[in-house]
């Protein structure tokens, strides 16, 4: 048991406190939101993320987890303090770090005793460093202060699935007692822990996550040709899933990556290289890739809608993958805006994902209760979320209640073979289009 305080409340944040008191820790966390924080104190989560408001209900009922403002009192008698505040991105593709700055500054000015403090924020190589130099510059008492590198590898969506069951935990230190504690916090997690230092570590969480985007870019780049020369993706990414270097993760053709970590990611990595001199290619390339392939669907739809003024388009899925409730970076966004912009009467669906996107569209967008108003009487469909109620939908849907059944499917949800029975104008990614000759008075 450790007395732990976590720094701020989003998805790395707030999941890691919850974790940590899930196996014994006694946790308090800390944000500037005073709203955020009495939403949590009544057992309210303000993300959508499976399992995470049960644990936080339950361990918070048994006096391991709190949630304040008090930032002074939290951090002043803690063995232990992790820092996961965003670090967004700034409009140069680096990583914006004051709130990491302003964290460390209160830490060290609020410290009463020796401390472990923990970045878990993905931060750019070298800033474990600069951080703990800056808080040895202003600590306020005669205290010892020493920073490690903790990187985080949640996924939204999976996150509270990610921690307790972690394939591995990387730790950077730079001396064996930091080594130590680090130890004893993560025992009960039963996971593995590797240890180095901490320019290794901040590079790890960078090079797995790049790597991954690198992937989903190269997968996409492969289905674009597949369109072009006949071959089927899906049969492609099967064959190449047996060959054990290659695996089989990560090789669904879509409309690119989108959330809080791999746009974000990959931008800061390569600005950080080219401030060093060096340019990383691949992960350029990844970039580029993505960027041209949000705009797929549109693409698509333009060859067949010259103009989407006055037409009524349906779109199922807001979200930048199923599960979670962000819309950080969703191909829906700029979708939506050009959609707009050019005329379109947009009615959209998403399960959870509606109440933030009003934030961005309080009044421009139909927002729909079912997948059956969004589509009633739409000229064509756009499909950006895999959802489970997307996915599993009746597809007859598409005849019975579109004007007529065009659906552009950005995540490839449906089978070509029953779109095809069904007669429905149906285009995904990196597959054959199922071409159907519709009567545009008719419904079926």
């Amino acid at each position: 048991m450790m007395n732990i305080t976590v720094a701020g409340t989003g998805y790395v944040g707030l999941v890691t406190g919850v974790c940590l008191s899930e196996v014994g820790h006694c946790v308090t966390c800390v944000d500037n939101n005073q709203d955020k924080i009495d939403l949590l104190n009544k057992g309210i989560s303000p993300i959508f993320e499976p399992g995470l408001d049960e644990l936080m209900v339950k361990n918070s009922g048994e006096g391991k987890l709190s949630f304040t403002v008090d930032y002074r009192e939290a951090y002043a008698q803690s063995d232990v303090i992790f820092i996961g505040v965003g670090t967004p991105e700034n409009a140069d593709g680096s990583a914006n770090l004051n709130y990491v700055y302003t964290v460390a500054q209160q830490i060290a000015e609020s410290v009463e005793r020796d401390c472990l403090v923990v970045i878990k924020s993905t931060v750019p190589i070298g800033t474990n460093d600069k951080i703990e130099a800056f808080m040895k510059e202003h600590l306020i008492n005669n205290v010892q202060i020493e920073v490690a590198s903790n990187p985080e590898f949640l996924a939204q969506g999976t996150a509270v699935r990610d921690t307790l069951h972690a394939s591995r935990i990387v730790i950077g230190v730079e001396s064996e007692n930091a080594k130590q504690i680090l130890t004893k916090i993560y025992e009960p997690f039963k996971q593995p822990i590797v240890a180095m230092n901490r320019r290794s570590a901040e590079m790890v969480k960078y090079a797995s996550n790049d790597f991954l985007a690198l992937k989903i870019s190269f997968v996409n780049d492969i289905a674009n040709l597949c369109e072009r020369v006949g071959a089927n993706i899906e049969d492609v990414t099967n064959g190449m899933s047996f060959d054990e270097r290659i695996g089989n993760r990560f090789l669904n053709p879509g409309i690119g990556y989108g959330g809080s970590c791999f746009p974000k990611d990959t931008k800061a990595l390569h600005w950080l290289a080219e401030e060093e001199g060096y340019i990383l290619r691949t992960v350029k390339a990844a970039i580029d890739v993505n960027e041209k392939q949000k705009y797929k669907l549109v693409k698509k739809a333009r060859q067949d809608f010259p103009t989407f003024r006055g037409l009524k388009i349906a779109v199922l899925g807001l979200t930048f993958k199923p599960g979670t409730d962000d819309l950080r970076e969703a191909p829906s966004i700029p979708n939506i805006r050009l959609l707009l912009n050019e005329g379109a009467e947009v009615h959209a669906f998403d399960p959870v994902g509606v109440e933030n996107f009003k934030k961005l569209f309080p009044t421009q967008v139909y927002y729909e209760d079912s997948i059956e108003t969004a589509l009633e009487d739409a000229d064509l469909c756009l499909i950006f979320t895999e959802w489970p109620e997307i996915k599993e939908m009746d597809v007859n849907l598409f005849r019975n209640m579109m004007n007529t059944p065009f659906i552009y499917d950005g995540r490839n949800c449906f089978d070509l073979s029953e779109m095809k029975n069904k007669g429905i104008n149906y285009h995904s990614i990196g597959r054959p289009s199922v071409i159907e000759y519709v009567d545009s008075t008719v419904k079926a």
